[in-house]
């Protein structure tokens, strides 16, 4: 029997390192929600609702007709949905808790102290566009993984 369960506790702490801490912990890797994922992705990663606090993720929300210079309005169901889940799970953690300048991630203190090596030319390339197309050197991004050892930057 405490074979069984050093084997379980063994399966269950192989299955949080895979997580990995940069995500997991913070809350970056949440259950998707499908209107999230198909109304922001049509246009860029649907980002991790743990990238920004709730008051953040209010503003945008409240703002789609103006959203980073497009206009994305959706029905107010859909808004309302998205809003709620967003805001369920926003940001909770030092990094989350930051609202950063015009509510941009790439704007926000940690992830201008995570990317400091990355060069503005850099982000500026064809292949990358600009510093909020994480999915460009995070081939995780998309399911809430940022970890730094998986990254490869385009050229």
């Amino acid at each position: 029997m405490k074979t069984k369960c050093y084997s379980l506790a063994g399966a269950a702490l192989l299955a949080l390192s895979l997580c990995g801490p940069a995500h997991a912990e913070r809350g970056y890797a949440v259950a998707p929600n499908a209107k999230h994922q198909q109304e922001c992705s049509s246009c860029h990663v649907a980002y991790p609702p743990g990238l920004l606090p709730a008051a953040s993720w209010a503003r945008i929300m409240g703002g789609l007709n103006k959203h980073f210079g497009t206009d994305a309005s959706l029905d107010v169901a859909s808004t309302t949905e998205i809003a709620s889940w967003l805001q369920a799970h926003a940001g909770t953690d030092r990094r989350g808790r930051e609202e950063p300048p015009q509510d941009r991630i790439s704007k926000s203190n940690w992830f201008v102290r995570q990317h400091d090596e990355v060069s503005s030319s850099t982000f500026k390339r064809a292949s990358i566009g600009s510093a909020a197309n994480c999915s460009a050197c995070h081939a995780g991004a998309a399911k809430g993984n940022f970890n730094e050892h998986e990254v490869h930057i385009p050229k």
